[in-house]
């Protein structure tokens, strides 16, 4: 296990992912479709076990979700009130932050959205909610300007070796609040470990690297703009991020980019752990969560929107903002009977995730 530290002070201050096969891991289920929930009537709908699938008489509906996710929601957002008649409103915060709302504050929300599925299942369920849905992915990439020192050079086949040059400094976001930079964290690790006999660089390199990144910020937002200003050479970033950005970036090699969820490169994944001071994380595909928290004041609007992202206007929504729609959802088999039924029609119930358990 490696712990994550910073040993050099801030010197400043897609279509191939859609192979993923994050529905043929142990799974049982169904198959997607558009099996919207009619809100007409007076009545409620329910699941298996009682879990509320429409609250017809509902007009609105709050949404707590992170940074990462806000391009796909706020697109999504009047095509989903225009199709439901029903008035989100969405309030965006760091995953933690978002999670505490909930759990410490009291607060309701009819949706939660993760930018890591495991925030949801280790710090929600299931006192918070009862289950939860997958419904997207993305990838690792490299971010960096035309003029930033070896720029010229870098390449997918030889990043490792631009970036522990003298005097180069990678910027990613802190590991303790932000999935991004535990996954940064995790895609330098990953390089030096075997996949099938081969690795990309040496346990040295990986020290290197580490040595020149720093922590600029606590999210994702700042590092971009200092990017930009030259206060960064180079950050690592989600590939949704680097590919709308407008800037220079290199995907980087399936082995470290977290985006194959195959048993063979979750198991490989899983060798990546970083220690925080907010919980120690284990590599495994980069795979976005939604539930709907048990203290929902419109849990029926909350499981629409989770049945929104599992059709094919909710999936188009995501591609177009550079994520990987998962088709179909998944969801823990463990909680398979607590999910509302029009979720479960488009879902497929799963135990794991390659070594991870749903």
């Amino acid at each position: 296990m490696t712990e994550y530290h910073t040993r050099r002070a801030f010197l400043t201050s897609s279509a191939t992912a859609a192979t993923l096969g994050l529905a043929g891991c142990n799974g049982s289920g169904s198959g997607a479709g558009d099996s919207s929930t009619s809100i007409d009537s007076q009545t409620r709908h329910s699941g298996a076990n009682g879990t509320p699938t429409a609250t017809l008489n509902a007009d609105s509906m709050t949404i707590f979700h992170t940074g990462l996710l806000a391009p796909s929601f706020s697109a999504a957002e009047p095509k989903f009130e225009n199709k439901y008649n029903v008035d989100a409103t969405r309030e965006v915060s760091g995953p933690i932050a978002s999670i505490q709302r909930i759990t410490q504050q009291g607060r309701k929300s009819d949706v939660l959205g993760a930018s890591d599925f495991q925030y949801i299942r280790d710090r929600i369920l299931p006192e918070f909610s009862k289950w939860y849905a997958i419904f997207a992915t993305n990838s690792m990439s490299i971010q960096y300007r035309e003029d930033s020192p070896g720029a010229e050079d870098i390449s997918k086949d030889n990043w490792w070796e631009v970036l522990t040059r003298d005097g180069i400094t990678i910027g990613h976001s802190d590991p303790a609040v932000d999935p991004i930079g535990y996954r940064a964290v995790m895609t330098q690790q990953l390089g030096a470990k075997e996949l099938h006999g081969d690795r990309l660089y040496d346990q040295s390199t990986y020290e290197n690297l580490r040595e020149n990144s720093t922590i600029p910020t606590g999210t994702e937002t700042n590092i971009q703009t200092q990017l930009e200003s030259g206060e960064l050479d180079y950050i690592i970033n989600y590939q949704s991020i680097s590919g709308s950005s407008g800037l220079p970036y290199i995907d980087l090699q399936t082995e470290v980019d977290l985006s194959k969820a195959t048993s063979a490169y979750s198991d490989h994944y899983a060798k990546a752990k970083v220690e925080t001071n907010s919980g120690t994380f284990t590599g495994a595909p980069i795979a976005y969560g939604l539930t709907v928290p048990s203290n929902a004041e419109a849990p029926g609007r909350g499981a629409q929107w989770v049945e929104y992202f599992a059709t094919e206007p909710g999936r188009k929504v995501l591609r177009n903002k550079g994520l990987v729609p998962v088709d179909p959802i998944v969801v823990p088999k463990s909680g398979q009977d607590a999910v509302p039924d029009n979720v479960m029609q488009v879902a497929n119930a799963q135990r794991s995730l390659g070594p991870l358990e749903l």
